[in-house]
């Protein structure tokens, strides 16, 4: 057996759950279940971009921590199906500097535990030499017609978020010495970065409720700006209705805070648009999930995302998300 296909069988040939055929052949047959609409999405991850760069000597904390930032990019790639899908299969495609088998057995260890957990099968695939890089195809499934997408928000639909968005990028900016956190805000920040939470069951919650839907991966405004886009509307958010609290507790950094929640992105939490008739289901929902959901501001007509006060001033922004290419 050649070491390319060695690698393969020792670190990525798992029993099947529901698939026919996985790795190991010319290809996957997967067996998708009658009246489902498919949802594939692809995403990649590069050593060195969205984290601190360059840093994987042999051994020691600096590999583990490499290892386990692909494993969660990898993870949360994975089952980012936020039209409310349901995860089903991936594949991954791995360039390797070298073939390192402890770190390949760190990093399948971390990627099959979330396939576990959302009950996902790695279908297929792709070896090859060359810089560190992972690239994972999604696919899942959500019945005919109940996708949740951009463009479905309406005028006075509100604008609603999960979770605590901004941790992810207070964690990043603590590893390349940007802010400094202590005790528990260090460890839930740096855990929000490298073991994100896919919200895959509230994506699922939300059909039926939810108009739109995106997830925050470049930033709170910037996603936003892409519901407003696709829905020819515009949305205001008030800054006071933001979850503030648990940012400023672990930053005495406010600036840095700041730009966190607006612009951080990186937490993959849920961003999504729902009517005002449905404010109570979305509550008893956040209450059966144990998940914050907060009201942060409303769609309406006209085009551009706002941030305004309590007056409905609108604030200045210095920098609204993340991009590749900027």
């Amino acid at each position: 057996m050649t070491p390319e296909f060695d690698l393969i069988r020792r670190h990525f040939v798992r029993p099947m759950r529901t698939t026919p055929l996985g790795p190991g052949d010319d290809c996957a047959l997967i067996r998708p279940s009658p009246g489902h609409d498919r949802t594939p999405r692809r995403a990649r991850g590069n050593a060195g971009r969205r984290q601190p760069a360059g840093r994987r000597p042999r051994g020691g904390d600096a590999e583990e921590r490499d290892g386990r930032r692909l494993r969660a990019a990898a993870a949360r790639i994975a089952v980012r199906l936020e039209v409310g899908a349901v995860p089903r299969w991936v594949t991954l495609a791995l360039s390797l500097p070298q073939v390192d088998h402890d770190w390949l057995a760190a990093f399948a260890a971390g990627f099959f535990d979330c396939a576990d957990t959302f009950g996902v099968d790695l279908i297929g695939g792709d070896t090859t030499r060359g810089p560190l890089n992972l690239c994972v195809t999604a696919f899942g499934e959500i019945a005919a017609g109940r996708a949740i997408r951009r463009g479905g928000a309406r005028a006075g639909d509100g604008i609603w978020i999960s979770g605590q968005p901004g941790r992810a990028a207070l964690g990043l900016a603590d590893l390349l010495g940007k802010v400094r956190l202590h005790g528990s805000a260090h460890d839930e920040c740096i855990a929000a970065l490298e073991q994100p939470q896919p919200r895959v069951a509230l994506g699922a919650a939300l059909q039926g409720l939810a108009t739109a839907m995106i997830d925050v991966s470049d930033g709170l405004l910037a996603d936003l700006g892409h519901i407003a886009r696709a829905s020819g509307l515009g949305a205001v958010v008030d800054d006071a209705a933001l979850p503030w609290a648990a940012l400023h507790a672990a930053c005495t950094d406010g600036a840095a805070a700041r730009d966190a929640l607006l612009a951080g992105g990186d937490d993959y939490e849920l961003l999504f648009c729902a009517p005002p008739e449905a404010d109570d289901a979305l509550a008893a929902l956040s209450a059966r999930l144990a998940l914050p959901l907060t009201r942060i501001g409303a769609m309406q007509s006209g085009d551009g995302v706002r941030l305004v006060d309590a007056a409905g001033a609108e604030l200045p922004v210095g920098r609204r998300g993340y991009d590749h290419f900027a």
